[in-house]
C-alpha cells in the first residue's frame, strides 16, 4: 500500500497555479491527518480553488472528523457568487465553521493564509500569488499571533442560510 497523501511544500511559492496546488495539497493532507484546527485568511476568496470537486471532497473527508474552520475575510460576496460547491458545503458543515468579517484592514494589508498548528501558509505579493510555506515553530506562531488579533477585531459574517420572509 502507498501514501497518496501529498507532501506539504515548504519554501517559497510564486504563481496562481502554484499557490492553487498548494491549498489543495493542504486540504488533502488535512482531510487524510484529521487536522483539528485551520484558520483560513484572505480579503475575499476569489482566488482560492473552493469551486472545485477535489477541494470540496477534501474538505468533506476533513469535516467528518471533527475539526474547526475559522475563516477570516473583508468580504464574502466573491465566494457567494463563484464558489457555488464551497458555498453548498458550508452550509451542511455551520457548526464547524466560524466565518468572520474584518472591516478594520483595507484589501491591500489583508492576509491571505492558511494556518494550522503544524504548517502556515502565506501569500505575501496576493497579486502575483507568491509567498512562503512551511512547518517552522516561529513562521506559525507569528501568522497565528495576526490572525487572532484580525479575529478579534472582527463580527460575524456569512451565514450558512439567509432567512427571509
Amino acid at each position: 500500500m502507498t501514501d497518496t497523501t501529498p507532501t506539504l511544500w515548504s519554501g517559497p511559492f510564486a504563481g496562481p497555479s502554484e499557490f492553487s496546488q498548494l491549498l489543495r495539497d493542504a486540504l488533502a493532507r488535512a482531510a487524510e491527518e484529521g487536522w483539528l484546527n485551520m484558520v483560513w485568511s484572505d480579503a475575499d476568496f476569489n482566488d482560492w480553488p473552493l469551486r472545485e470537486k477535489e477541494v470540496v471532497e477534501s474538505l468533506h473527508a476533513w469535516s467528518r472528523k471533527g475539526g474547526r474552520l475559522t475563516m477570516l475575510a473583508r468580504s464574502y460576496d466573491g465566494v457567494l457568487r463563484n464558489q457555488p460547491r464551497f458555498v453548498q458545503w458550508r452550509g451542511l458543515w455551520d457548526h464547524l465553521i466560524e466565518c468572520r468579517v474584518c472591516k478594520h484592514l483595507d484589501v491591500s494589508e489583508f492576509p491571505s493564509a492558511l494556518w494550522t498548528p503544524a504548517w502556515a501558509m502565506r501569500r505575501l505579493d496576493v497579486t502575483r500569488s507568491a509567498g512562503v510555506a512551511g512547518a517552522e515553530p516561529q513562521r506559525r506562531v507569528l501568522l497565528r499571533e495576526e490572525l487572532e488579533e484580525c479575529r478579534r477585531q472582527s463580527s460575524p459574517g456569512f451565514p450558512a442560510t439567509i432567512l427571509g420572509l
